[in-house]
């Protein structure tokens, strides 16, 4: 049995209709760095669609690639959820699909630089697996939650990438 990885970037990200991350672009020294800066005094959210290619069974490992605008201290707050329609067996129409459980964890900043890159893990099981199946058409849904009385992180948390890890079949 193998793992699946499954990278997510900021300008594959889809957007509700407020309360969204700003898609921002720099350009380095050596060339061009793409993040979704997420705010630090509300909850902003960006949504991605990715087919359950070779998903077996067990738990999502999701690991939050990010980084500070300006700030080299304090926690964010991360949340993430995903909802699955399983093709041709849900009758569950997508527009109105609910998220399974989600699930928050906080990261702290290591200091010394902003745009460090920090990695903060959400394990996705049981409720929050939203009865996930192999080709399972799935929406992944990740939020800062900037207002939490736990993030303390001051000014933009910017996400680099999110990457999905599951066991195969």
């Amino acid at each position: 049995m193998g793992t699946v990885s499954r990278e997510l970037h900021p300008d594959e990200a889809k957007y509700g209709s407020a309360a969204f991350p700003q898609f921002t672009k720099n350009n380095g020294t050596n060339g061009p760095v793409s993040w979704l800066a997420y705010d630090a005094a509300a909850t902003e959210t960006a949504y991605w669609e990715v087919t359950a290619f070779s998903y077996g069974s067990g738990n999502i490992t999701v690991d939050l690639i990010w980084g500070a605008a300006t700030a080299t201290s304090g926690v964010v707050r991360w949340e993430v959820a995903i909802a699955a329609i399983t093709p041709e067996a849900d009758s569950q129409d997508p527009e109105t699909k609910a998220y399974a459980t989600a699930v928050a964890v906080d990261d702290t900043h290591l200091g010394t630089t902003a745009k460090r890159l920090h990695r903060a893990t959400v394990s996705l099981s049981g409720a929050s697996l939203d009865s996930i199946a192999a080709l399972d058409e799935v929406w992944v849904r990740i939020a800062r939650l900037g207002a939490h009385a736990n993030d303390t992180l001051a000014g933009d948390a910017w996400l680099k990438k999110a990457v999905l890890s599951y066991s195969d079949i």
